[in-house]
């Protein structure tokens, strides 16, 4: 991979300080932004979690619950990210038995100046972190991974989407 010059990252004045995008002149556009990402763990680990039978309680409801309140506060979290009013905020989780996987898709709806990707990327970060830490009494050997953009649309950049066949690893 190439050399990225200064002028190329927008997060930096001339002078390499960091700064908060200005987005006032940028139309507004309806914006869609969908992450994905897994957390793969044990059999028994799975297992459990689809009987229900984790003394936490329900792993993928808290899970979504986590994820839908982290898109919220996704301004908060990340430095130079704009604060945006969310539409709507969907987080499904699914387990996999084949792989021995909880796999998480967010996808965040708005109106307005700036993309969700990062509203996104955040809601599965912490969906994962919350199946872990709602599992991690019976299994310290999860591990979150897989996550990545999987499809955003409006604004000037146009749309963006991750081929099917390349979104999960095969394990």
């Amino acid at each position: 991979m190439g050399s990225v010059s200064r002028s190329e990252l927008t997060h930096f004045d001339t002078s390499g300080h960091a700064i908060m995008v200005d987005v006032t002149d940028k139309a507004v556009t309806e914006r869609t932004a969908t992450a994905g990402g897994s957390v793969l763990m044990q059999q028994n680990t799975l297992r459990r979690i689809m009987e229900g039978t984790l003394k936490k309680g329900n792993v993928l409801e808290i899970a979504r619950l986590a994820g839908i309140m982290a898109a919220k506060r996704t301004a908060d979290l990340v430095p130079l990210c704009h604060p945006l009013v969310l539409t709507a905020v969907t987080v499904d989780l699914t387990c996999d038995t084949r792989r021995n996987a909880v796999d998480i898709a967010a996808t965040i709806r708005l109106t307005g100046r700036t993309g969700a990707e990062i509203e996104a990327l955040t809601a599965v970060s912490i969906a994962a972190l919350a199946v872990y830490d709602m599992c991690k009494a019976i299994d310290r050997g999860m591990r979150l991974t897989d996550i990545r953009l999987i499809h955003k649309s409006g604004g000037k950049s146009g749309s963006y989407h991750v081929r099917s066949d390349t979104l999960l690893i095969q394990e």
